[in-house]
């Protein structure tokens, strides 16, 4: 039978010699945090109902997170990657465009939840998910496809599948299976945009409930093609993208991709992040009685070349606005702040007056700093005569601290003061090494409303 042996080679390299570093762990720790705070927050919106309405019905141990249900792994793995989607601020990864923590999270969760007592450390098994879903995307993912497919829906099933196949103890050929199966899972259309429709908040939860079923299919003894990144009808031919020179590894020279993500602090898509930063900082400088006249802002091709990032207008979905670079920057300058409630003024005003006065050219700097960097420039200029240059090299993420206080509200109001204290206590707890399944199991089931009292 033939084998290119790429996949059995990263599979080789899940773990890396010298293990984990510390830092590496508290990033894990922190993109977990992040992942359940924008899952809670996303409870009541629509699609995550929708998803709650498809996952119930089965039983099982696993939590959906800020409800009192319990269903399968499956289900559990598809509503939640839902929800922790539904703000869009999920963790992002620029080099691969993709969203790894909304697959790779929900896997973990579930499978602990399913078998409190496995062996492998959880956050361990997450960050060779990152890691895996980091390499392949950065060589699969190039501008022209995330055009037209969801770069999330292609490398989500890889990255889900070695962090739930590592987090079982499945051995070598079993792992490579499971992401053999998982290549196979790939999807996701980048229609949505142009549309207004709601597919891109469910792309992640089809990724996560492929890969768990990658892996619980291999783990029954199911095989897959060892060549299905690099054979003849591989993932890479199958795109026609062809395969880097140098050859895909893990953790090259002792780097770790999920050091490369970031904690978004905008709730809208990563190509508007630095943009409402440097909005948000410029509309601070104007002078009390004086207001925006003209708004010119420097990006890359990148951005301005994502489905829906160079959008104008008109607004009939909160999702068309967290796209849109204009309405972002707009809406920032408008209310003074980067806050979730932006995105539901969709005919507001003086959101379209400062959309009207805005322009976005590529600059050839910041476009070739991208992937490494995603800056800004703005340009502001006011009614008196001022002019304002804001300027950021790259995006800022949100920092550990921001993204721990964004859990511990959005959990004390739906699960109670307690309960996020305790939530916030086992998060603290997983950054030391050699965190057990059993204790990621009972952080689990505290993500549940009255979790608290059935913690693992």
């Amino acid at each position: 039978m033939r084998s290119n042996a790429l996949l059995r080679e990263l599979v080789a390299q899940a773990k890396p010699e010298g293990g984990f570093p510390d830092e590496v762990r508290a990033k894990a720790a922190t993109c977990l945090a992040d992942f359940i705070s924008c899952a809670i927050e996303a409870a009541d919106l629509p699609w995550s109902r929708q998803a709650l309405a498809v996952a119930v019905g089965g039983n099982g141990p696993c939590a959906v997170i800020g409800e009192a249900a319990t269903v399968g792994a499956l289900d559990a793995a598809f509503a939640n990657s839902v929800r922790g989607h539904g703000l869009v601020r999920e963790d992002m990864h620029a080099g691969s465009i993709s969203h790894m923590g909304v697959v790779v999270w929900p896997v973990v969760l579930a499978l602990v939840a399913e078998n409190p007592d496995l062996v492998a450390d959880p956050l361990e098994a997450a960050i060779a998910g990152y890691e895996i879903g980091g390499r392949v995307g950065r060589a699969l993912i190039t501008p022209d496809m995330a055009r037209r497919f969801r770069p999330t829906g292609l490398i989500g099933p890889l990255s889900g599948a070695l962090a739930g196949a590592i987090l079982l103890g499945l051995d070598q050929d079993k792992t490579v299976n499971a992401l053999a199966l998982a290549a196979n899972a790939f999807g996701g259309l980048n229609e949505w945009p142009h549309s207004g429709a709601d597919d891109m908040y469910f792309h992640p939860g089809f990724a996560a409930r492929n890969a768990l079923s990658a892996v619980k299919l291999a783990a029954l003894g199911a095989k897959g093609s060892d060549s299905a990144l690099d054979g003849v009808a591989g993932l890479f031919p199958a795109f026609g993208i062809p395969l880097p020179t140098e050859r895909i590894s893990l953790y090259p020279n002792g780097t770790f991709e999920i050091m490369a993500v970031f904690n978004k602090e905008v709730p809208a898509c990563n190509f508007a992040q630095s943009p409402c930063q440097v909005a948000l900082a410029a509309i601070n400088r104007v002078g009390d009685g004086d207001s925006v006249e003209k708004i010119h802002l420097s990006t890359y091709n990148a951005a301005l070349n994502y489905p829906g990032c160079n959008y104008r207008g008109p607004f009939e979905t909160p999702l068309q606005a967290k796209m849109s670079i204009f309405f972002g920057m707009a809406a920032t300058i408008a209310r003074g702040e980067i806050a979730q409630a932006n995105y539901a003024l969709l005919n507001d005003a003086a959101i379209t007056d400062l959309i009207d006065r805005t322009t976005i050219t590529v600059s050839d700097w910041l476009d070739g700093a991208f992937p490494a960097r995603q800056g800004a420039e703005l340009r502001l200029e006011t009614k008196r005569g001022e002019v304002i240059v804001e300027l950021l090299d790259d995006v800022r993420s949100a920092s550990p601290e921001l993204v721990r206080k964004r859990l511990a509200d959005a959990a004390a109001i739906r699960l109670g003061k307690q309960q996020a204290q305790q939530i916030e206590l086992a998060i603290e707890n997983l950054t030391k090494s050699g965190a057990s399944a059993r204790a990621v199991a009972a952080l689990e089931q505290l993500c549940r409303t009255g979790g608290g009292e059935r913690a693992v």
